[in-house]
């Protein structure tokens, strides 16, 4: 699904019903785990800032919403990720399985925790 939209509420709005749920859980995820987040389109998909750069960024496909970049993670949490990488540096989500939002805040707790790190 691509999108020209120019906000975030666009880029959900104009999403089909039952994917626009999943992205507003997603969000409220991503801004639970990333107090003081904030939110703009970047490569045509919602993306996520913090400290003045790019957190992660969320996109709805047809089949699956796709969460960029994902680095290599360590331990139990990796083991859990494992199936939903669809490439190196993305997590995959398909549509039509329940979607993981704690997983999913978990991980991008890790990316907070390597931002304010430094990393």
């Amino acid at each position: 699904m691509v999108s020209t939209s120019g906000t975030v509420d666009e880029y959900i709005a104009a999403l089909p019903d039952d994917v626009r749920v999943i992205m507003r859980g997603i969000r409220r995820t991503i801004r639970d785990a990333a107090p003081g987040v904030e939110e703009r389109i970047s490569y045509a998909m919602p993306t996520f800032v913090l400290d003045g750069l790019p957190l992660v960024h969320v996109a709805a496909w047809k089949k699956h919403i796709g969460i960029y970049p994902l680095p290599e993670l360590e331990g139990s949490l990796a083991a859990e990720v494992a199936p939903y990488r669809g490439a190196k540096d993305a997590m995959q989500l398909p549509l039509r399985e329940p979607i993981p939002y704690g997983l999913v805040g978990r991980v991008v707790a890790v990316l907070v925790e390597r931002r304010a790190a430094g990393l």
